[in-house]
């Protein structure tokens, strides 16, 4: 099938990142949120992010208007009415997925492909909640969405090979390099990664390292473009959290539970970049 119009749900950091490479890329978007407050503050967002790419030459300013003209904010799911493609954006939950997979479900057209943005929730779950499990798809983004190249796509037992085939050529028309995934918690890359980040969590917790140093060890010694907690700070504490406590309680893997150190962080609301103080103060 041909996409023609996108919808995202949810504003936040990687949901705005989703429509900005769509709308760049010459599709309509839509994209909601729970309020007007959230969608202004998702827009502005946006817009800042193309002005920033203005000023440094990657984009034209008319090339910046066009973009903006074909992005459309509301706080109605009806408005996804008439999308080929929905991508959900909303927060880790499965039960908030859930619910937004059920709305979604009622208003948009029978031929539209219903997609995930979750890094490491079951898909096939969200699948189960709709009329049409052959046509709900993992699209796992990464962070910061303008730049990083990749797309992974998740494959349930019941998703049709048509919607995978289109999936993969939306992200092709938005500059991703889709990989398949299969549908088990942290997908490909959150499941080899996320115990190397705990790992370094737990060398800083113990007092072997300071974080400083294992930023400049991964960096240096391997060639990473950020150490990991320069990088935990960029994804969000909150984030990587949640992404582990789900994966130990699908798993029950004792190398996917979060560090002392990583939750109280957390729970004093030390985020990362988003608050302005995570393992580093910005």
């Amino acid at each position: 099938m041909e996409i023609k119009k996108v919808g995202v749900v949810g504003c936040g950091i990687m949901g705005r990142g989703i429509v900005e490479v769509s709308a760049k890329a010459g599709f309509d978007v839509i994209v909601s949120e729970i309020n007007q407050e959230l969608l202004d503050k998702g827009i502005a967002g946006i817009n800042a992010s193309l002005t920033k790419a203005v000023e440094k030459g990657k984009v034209t300013e008319a090339d910046k208007a066009a973009t903006i003209g074909r992005i459309k904010g509301t706080t109605d799911t009806g408005s996804f009415k008439d999308c080929d493609l929905v991508i959900e954006a909303a927060i880790e939950n499965l039960e908030v997925k859930k619910k937004v997979f059920i709305d979604l479900d009622k208003v948009c057209s029978k031929h539209a492909i219903l997609a995930s943005n979750t890094s490491c929730l079951s898909v096939t779950d969200l699948a189960a909640v709709t009329q049409r499990p052959d046509k709900v798809v993992g699209m796992h983004f990464f962070n910061p969405v303008s730049a990083m190249k990749l797309l992974e796509l998740v494959k349930t037992i019941v998703v049709s090979d048509e919607t995978i085939k289109a999936a993969e050529s939306f992200g092709a028309s938005i500059g991703k390099t889709a990989i398949i995934a299969p549908d088990i918690p942290g997908f490909i890359v959150n499941r080899v990664h996320s115990p190397y980040m705990l790992e370094c969590i737990k060398l800083l917790e113990a007092g072997m390292a300071t974080k400083e140093d294992i930023d400049r060890g991964m960096t240096l010694g391997y060639g990473f473009p950020m150490g990991p907690f320069a990088l935990a700070d960029m994804v969000g504490l909150d984030t990587i959290y949640f992404l582990c406590e789900a994966m130990y309680d699908e798993l029950k893997d004792p190398k996917f539970t979060p560090p002392l150190l990583l939750k109280k962080m957390v729970t004093a609301g030390h985020l990362g970049r988003k608050t302005g103080k995570g393992f580093y103060d910005y």
